[in-house]
This record gives C-alpha cells, sequence and structure tokens, in this order.
C-alpha cells in the first residue's frame, strides 16, 4: 500500500457509517485494514465506505473465529470497533484481553453516546447525538424546524474524523511510552467539538439561539444560497468589505445605499429580498461567467452529479472511478508519500492474512 500510513495494521470490526469511514480514510491513507464481517456479508462494490479493505468473513460466536480475530490483535497496531458498549467484552475481544495479547495496540471505540454516561446503551443515530450537542438546534431557516444536515456533523465529522485524529494521537504517543491505550469516541463530544467557534461567539455576543438570524447560518444577506433564473441555485460568502465590495461591483448593486448597511442585522430580511432578485436576473451558467474565480466568493450549488464535472474538482481529481463506482479520491495530498487510488475489496481467510502479518511491518520494523 502507498502513503503515510504504510505499514499500519488495522482490524476493523465491520459496522455502519462513522466506523467504517474512520476505516475507510486510514485505509485510504495507506493502513492495510483487515475488515472482520459475518459470514455472508456480500462485497458491495456500491459500499464506497467498504473500499481498499481486506475482508474475513467470521462468526464471532464461535470461539475459534475469536481465536483468530485473537491472533490477528497480536500483529495489529490498532483495532476499530463500533458496538454498543459492553458488546466486545461479551464476544471476548475487549480492550483489557486485547491489550494483554498486544500491549501496543490502540483499541479505537467508535459510539453515538460514548462508552459512559445515563445514555450509553441507548439505540440512537446521528440525528439524536447532535441534538444533545446544540449542533441540530443552530441548522435551518428562521421560523422553521431545525434541518438535520444530512449525517455529516455526527457520524462523519464529529464520529469519524475525530477518531481516526484520536488513534492516530494515540500511536504517536506509543511511539513515546511503548504503550497502548482506548480511544473513546463519541459522536456527541465530537458534534460539541465542531461546534467549539459557535459556543465562542455566543458567549461574546456574536450568536444567538434565533435559527437562521446569524452571520453564517443563512441570516446574513451576504452569507446565504438563491435561486437564478433557471432555478438552479448559487451560494454567496462574501464577509470580509473587499469581497463584498466586490460582490456589489459584480451584480449591479454597488451604486445601491440600501447595501450600504452590511452588518446591520436589522437590514438583513429586506436586503435578502433585494438580493434575491438581482439573482433571479441571469441564469446560474450566467452568474458563473460573471462571479465565479473572482474574489467575490461565490460557486454554483452542484448536485451529486454535477460535482464530479466542475473544471475545479477535475483539475485535482477530487473524484475517482472504481469497479464503476463515481465516489471521492483519497484525501488530503502529500508530497512525499501520496496514497494511491483505491482497492476493491477481497476476501482472505485469517491463515493467509496472519502469515503476512507475521513479517515485521514498515511501522515496526
Amino acid at each position: 500500500m502507498a502513503g503515510p500510513l504504510a505499514g499500519l495494521r488495522v482490524v476493523e470490526m465491520a459496522g455502519i457509517g462513522p466506523g467504517p469511514f474512520c476505516a475507510m480514510v486510514l485505509a485510504d491513507l495507506g493502513a492495510e485494514v483487515i475488515r472482520v464481517a459475518r459470514p455472508g456479508a456480500a462485497l458491495d462494490p456500491n459500499d464506497v465506505l467498504a473500499r481498499s479493505r481486506t475482508v474475513l468473513h467470521l462468526d464471532l460466536r464461535d470461539p475459534a473465529s475469536v481465536r483468530e480475530v485473537l491472533a490477528l490483535v497480536e500483529h495489529a497496531d490498532v483495532l476499530i470497533e463500533g458496538y454498543r458498549p459492553g458488546v466486545m467484552e461479551r464476544l471476548g475481544l475487549g480492550p483489557d484481553v486485547c491489550l494483554a495479547r498486544q500491549p501496543r495496540l490502540i483499541y479505537g471505540r467508535m459510539t453515538g453516546w460514548g462508552q459512559h454516561g445515563p445514555l450509553s446503551h441507548a439505540a440512537g443515530h446521528d440525528i439524536n447525538y447532535i441534538a444533545i450537542s446544540g449542533a441540530l438546534h443552530a441548522v435551518g431557516r428562521s421560523g422553521s424546524a431545525p434541518v438535520p444536515p444530512l449525517n455529516y456533523v455526527g457520524d462523519f465529522g464529529g464520529g469519524a474524523m475525530l477518531l481516526a485524529v484520536g488513534v492516530l494521537s494515540a500511536l504517536f504517543e506509543a511511539t513515546r511510552s511503548g504503550r497502548g491505550q482506548v480511544v473513546d469516541a463519541a459522536m456527541t463530544d465530537g458534534a460539541a467539538l465542531m461546534s467549539a467557534m459557535m459556543y465562542g461567539m455566543k458567549a461574546a455576543g456574536q450568536w444567538s439561539n434565533q435559527r437562521g438570524e446569524n452571520m453564517l447560518d443563512g441570516g446574513a444577506f451576504f452569507y446565504d444560497t438563491y435561486a437564478c433564473a433557471d432555478g438552479r441555485f448559487v451560494a454567496v460568502g462574501a464577509i470580509e468589505p473587499q469581497f463584498y465590495a466586490l460582490l456589489r461591483e459584480r451584480c449591479g448593486i454597488a451604486d445601491d445605499p440600501a447595501f450600504d448597511a452590511q452588518m446591520d442585522r436589522d437590514a438583513w430580511p429586506l436586503l435578502k429580498l433585494r438580493l434575491a432578485e438581482v439573482f433571479r436576473t441571469r441564469t446560474r451558467d450566467e452568474w458563473c461567467l460573471l462571479l465565479e474565480g473572482c474574489d467575490a466568493c461565490f460557486a454554483p450549488v452542484l448536485d451529486w452529479d454535477e460535482a464530479p464535472l466542475h473544471p475545479h474538482n477535475q483539475a485535482r481529481q477530487t473524484f475517482c472511478e472504481l469497479d464503476g463506482v463515481l465516489q471521492p479520491a483519497p484525501a488530503p495530498r502529500f508530497t512525499r508519500t501520496p496514497p494511491g487510488a483505491p482497492a476493491s475489496s477481497a476476501t482472505a481467510t485469517a491463515d493467509a492474512v496472519l502469515q503476512r502479518w507475521r513479517q515485521p511491518a514498515l511501522a515496526t520494523a
């Protein structure tokens, strides 16, 4: 495997959502990820989160299969699991057992509520975890109900990404201490952490609990989306004075004194209506010709089919194709150790993996 994590050995206990996404990111960056899945689980090329893995089909109700996982753990650097608290312990694969086998192991635990707390054993999904973190309340239009921001904030941002940061941080610490540890990544904690700037702005009196009436939540007329003459949308984020001035110039409203009051919150609703009228005078592509690429902080709002075709995304090769499925390419970029292209997942046996893992890896040689 190519990439900065080449030589890193990861055991992934197959799950849904954030656990697989974290494992995908590690695999994208060069780690060898062995996915332990239930017997009969099919390899689905449309499951982008499962790419670049070696899959072992093991029945963890069978003690022999548990022993095979523990044999892998002895040679692994990281284990990732996303079950409810206590499940891995009941399987005989809890952190105490695994760390006894491999004292340097980083044991990553991905849950919604965390390993402890009054809600830790309750079922839930992204929408529930971001609800108690304050994040969901802030998303939506003024006067309307909160809008789920897909499952970006809890599952992927506050969950998987934070687990990846935690795992890599623990790996760095292990290079000094020689000891592994457990990483407890809770989506409630992560969603709260991602809201740090908003909590700071609220403390400073720059953010309110009124949804859709703040600068970055669609309340400001200069930071919002607008419909064009063809029914498609554009996104505007001209906050700084020089960028706002350029937006006014390109939109033909530089001489309109009403738009001088950029930071007058009382004027925002009316100016939003006025700016909406301006954007309805041209199609989205016509606005792109006028505004895209300049410092007016402008972009077209693209759908899933359009985004991979945008010239900027094509120039950066932001998307790739694997098994006929168009999908995001690995990120971020590295100058010396670029990741390779994603690969199809394939099945293997524990014996085959162990034969390879008994040899020193780059990370431990």
